[in-house]
């Protein structure tokens, strides 16, 4: 299992992800994620890093497919390849339904099919296709012109077995995020494997990606364990079926379960390290260390830290 690291935030400067870039080179892990952007662009940041000799293997996941037409996703992914001269995973994901109907004016009726005809499209303009396609929800005819670039893999975002049957399908690889060890091989494993089995492909990779945080003197595991996203309707049925208590009216009964449940792992580094061994065992093909709470409450130099400590028990 490979493991690799993201950047907690998504800076309003770009220097701020210096210090990122430069751990994931001399740690050497896989490869270094980023989440969508909403203050520097995602890509940009890759490439800016890439400009300061930090060439390194790029996720980016899960951008939202509301954002941008298939082909300047394609273009933009395609780009960061070439800038870097690394390969990269792109995955996108539809977004919640208020996200969806905020930018395009309704949401998707099936995110399912809208997912599908996205990766659709980006395909063959990755492999220097021409491609027609008239969609439900995103239709293109034409191409791109053809440069030498790596490869750019595509990933989905995955919480539940319908979207993890679809991966299986059409995607190179999975990507989860708050999904625990034992959810991912009891049902998200399976789901992927029969979207696979179904289209007769192999299985795609499977990326999780692991909120974390060392347990400290004066840290409060809640207060780190903090994320927008178990207020949304879809993370919390994913929530629900994978054991935890969810708390409509009350975040912190929530987050109090994720963290018992080893949704949010809290420990010291040879803990964190056993606990993430699990999603080795689950078949996970890439876990990615998320600090985005220490970062958040601390600042980017002690996440830093996290990364190293955890890193070293990790790898020994």
């Amino acid at each position: 299992m490979d493991v690799s690291v993201s950047l907690p935030l998504m800076p309003s400067r770009p220097e701020w992800a210096v210090q990122f870039g430069a751990l994931a080179q001399r740690t050497s892990t896989r490869r270094l994620w980023c989440g969508q952007g909403m203050t520097l662009a995602q890509h940009q940041v890759h490439a800016y890093l890439a400009g300061m000799g930090l060439r390194l293997s790029a996720g980016v996941g899960v951008s939202l497919m509301p954002f941008q037409h298939p082909l300047d996703a394609a273009l933009h992914a395609r780009s960061l390849a070439a800038i870097t001269g690394e390969p990269m995973i792109a995955g996108f994901g539809p977004g919640a339904p208020a996200l969806q109907k905020a930018v395009r004016g309704s949401a998707y009726e099936k995110p399912l099919r809208a997912t599908r005809e996205y990766l659709q499209i980006l395909r063959p303009l990755l492999d220097g296709q021409s491609h027609a396609q008239e969609g439900d929800y995103f239709s293109f005819n034409g191409g791109m012109y053809q440069i030498r670039s790596p490869r750019v893999d595509l990933g989905v975002g995955v919480l539940r077995p319908g979207m993890a049957r679809l991966a299986g399908e059409v995607a190179d690889v999975a990507i989860c995020w708050l999904t625990p060890a034992s959810y991912v091989e009891d049902v998200l494993v399976p789901a992927l494997e029969k979207g696979a089995e179904r289209a007769g492909r192999p299985v795609p990779r499977l990326v999780v990606m692991v909120p974390l945080a060392v347990d400290r003197p004066g840290r409060d595991p809640v207060a780190l364990a903090r994320t927008p996203h178990v207020n949304f309707p879809h993370y919390q049925d994913m929530l629900r079926r994978a054991g935890v208590t969810v708390d409509e009216d009350d975040a912190d009964v929530t987050l109090r379960s994720m963290i018992e449940n080893e949704v949010f792992l809290f420990g010291s580094p040879a803990a964190i390290a056993k606990q993430i061994d699990e999603y080795r065992e689950a078949g996970v093909d890439e876990v990615v260390l998320n600090t985005t709470g220490v970062a958040l409450r601390e600042n980017g130099r002690a996440a830093v830290t996290e990364f190293e400590e955890i890193l070293r028990e990790v790898r020994s």
